[in-house]
């Protein structure tokens, strides 16, 4: 469940700290006075997309963090292990959102993309908008809805999996079956390309060392001779060798008796420049052991690069790609070329991903049907409860014509809102009044089956009141009873049945506009609910209405 929710510098709010609890919250206030905040600030902690313009004015950033208790929602816990962001029972998500529009997401003080933020989101908190029954009119939405009535998320996945494998390996082998001459003559060319190669057969790396070994042969007397002259002045010549000279200075150096630190450094530096002499001389030796006069490996190594240059001039390519050319010539004819036997076990692999997809799909047609009767009858009652006696929902499962992504059938929502009626679709017999009875109806249902601990009615109530109000106020609160409902109103009927009461103000002075959201003592309470029943003007009468109201409910 949402235990704290922490605001700083969003919209209108400068800093604000909620402390929730379990139950039913009701979240209630003057229209503008700024209700929907404190979810689009949820929101945006449980990743949604964050603009610039969410910061508040003035501010250099914004700042939310929203703290969840996981001990009763094991996918969380799990979820969370799985990609190594566990930390005792306990999640904290944070968003920060710069003035200029950067955002970054943190779980449990990790940076995290939104992505992996949103995933998460899902299992710790479900949102009923107040936009919701127009989304009703959306058949890809009936089939949502039934779906997590029944509880088959995982189903729907495997179903939606074992479809795009299928599809995959289809294509894969209709592509090959359908070869063309085209194709065909390419597999040719292809295999000349590839044996003319092959008889190439040229080692990574080999292009370079031919290279390098040219010019050293065709360069193998010049390369002797002035390598002799170097071991020559450097240590071999009688007469006067860098050695010699070297050990001559040392000795001189020796005959001046002091302690300088300056003749001691001029010894060091002597002694480490007759080492390396020494060493340089050794390493020119060593070359030139490897340097001999052969023109006839010489001839062999110029001939073997002419091949190699007429060859990647054929192809238009820089002779050291060849042998990546070669490579991927060679992956090319494998795709092309597949044998017999391989296509006929993909096509065995085909009809195989076939039979897993519709045994999934099977069993979601089972799991689908069984649904539909249940939540058919569970929303007739909420809507004779709410004011429409003779109204009938019912599921169609129609067959699709072939399978598809989400399974054999299209769901669809039929409603009866008179006796007598036909089934029809809702778009075409409910007003927008029973519309939005309808998708409350369906929204208390579902909600009822879910496995998140924490539940959002983001003005569901809106187009109903009266003792439909009150209805909706019980069927709230019920849900409240074995999870915790966050529930935003105008509705007194239904703001009188919370747990808890959240009252949001706005104030305003000369500069600035400020957003409050207080937790209501049982005298404030009182007032809220007055007001909310009389308007401006709060009454005696209105003051007894909103105890009795109250009263009823606790």
């Amino acid at each position: 469940m949402l235990n704290q929710l922490s605001i700083c510098d969003f919209a209108i709010v400068d800093h604000l700290d909620l402390e929730l609890s379990q139950g039913m919250t009701v979240v209630s206030g003057e229209t503008g006075a700024g209700k929907s905040i404190m979810l689009d600030a949820l929101g945006l902690a449980l990743g949604n997309r964050a603009e610039s313009g969410a910061v508040r004015q003035g501010a250099e950033k914004a700042d939310i963090t929203a703290s969840f208790n996981i001990d009763s929602i094991p996918e969380a816990s799990q979820w969370l292990s799985e990609n190594d962001l566990d930390n005792d029972g306990e999640c904290i998500l944070r968003r920060v959102i710069t003035k200029e529009g950067r955002s970054r997401c943190y779980i449990n003080g990790r940076p995290s993309p939104a992505s992996l933020v949103k995933s998460l989101g899902e299992l710790l908190i479900a949102i009923h908008g107040q936009h919701e029954h127009q989304r009703l009119l959306k058949k890809d939405h009936h089939r949502t809805l039934l779906d997590n009535f029944a509880g088959q998320t995982k189903l729907v996945s495997q179903v939606h999996n074992s479809y795009q494998q299928w599809h995959k390996l289809d294509s894969e082998l209709k592509r090959l079956s359908e070869q063309s001459a085209e194709q065909t003559a390419r597999v040719q060319l292809l295999s000349y390309q590839i044996e003319e190669l092959d008889q190439l057969a040229l080692a990574d790396g080999e292009f370079k060392q031919l290279e390098e070994e040219q010019k050293t042969l065709a360069n193998a007397e010049s390369i002797l001779n002035t390598g002799h002259q170097l071991i020559n002045l450097a240590s071999d010549s009688d007469d006067a060798n860098c050695v010699q000279q070297l050990n001559h200075c040392l000795q001189l150096l020796s005959e001046i008796q002091s302690e300088s630190p300056s003749v001691r450094q001029a010894n060091e530096m002597l002694n480490s420049a007759l080492i390396q002499v020494e060493e340089a001389s050794n390493e020119i030796r060593h070359y030139m052991d490897r340097v001999n006069v052969d023109p006839s490996r010489q001839q062999d190594v110029e001939e073997r690069l002419s091949t190699i240059y007429e060859i990647a001039r054929k192809h238009r390519i820089n002779p050291d790609e060849l042998c990546e050319f070669h490579q991927s010539l060679s992956q090319e004819l494998s795709s092309l070329s597949r044998s017999d036997e391989e296509l006929e076990q993909l096509a065995l692999d085909v009809e195989s991903a076939k039979t897993e997809y519709l045994a999934y799909a099977n069993k979601l047609s089972t799991k689908r049907s069984a649904a539909a009767k249940k939540l058919g009858k569970l929303v007739d009652q909420q809507l004779h409860n709410l004011g429409m006696p003779s109204a009938q929902m019912s599921v169609a499962l129609t067959a699709l014509e072939k399978p598809s992504l989400n399974g054999l059938e299209e769901v669809e929502f039929l409603i009866i809102t008179n006796a007598g009626q036909l089934p029809k679709p809702l778009g075409k017999i409910a007003s927008g009044g029973e519309l939005s009875r309808i998708s409350l109806a369906i929204q208390v249902i579902t909600a009822q089956t879910s496995t998140t601990s924490t539940l959002i009615f983001d003005e569901v109530d809106v187009g109903i009141g009266g003792a439909i109000a009150e209805v909706v106020g019980r069927l709230l609160r019920q849900l409240g009873e074995k999870a915790q409902i966050l529930c935003v109103t105008h509705q007194p009927q239904v703001a009188s049945q919370g747990h808890q009461h959240l009252f949001v103000r706005k104030q305003t002075d000369k500069k600035t506009t400020h957003t409050q959201i207080n937790q209501l003592c049982a005298d404030s309470r009182v007032k809220e609910v007055a007001r909310m029943l009389g308007g401006i003007d709060i009454t005696e009468r209105s003051i007894e209405h909103a105890k009795e109201m109250l009263a009823q409910a606790s």
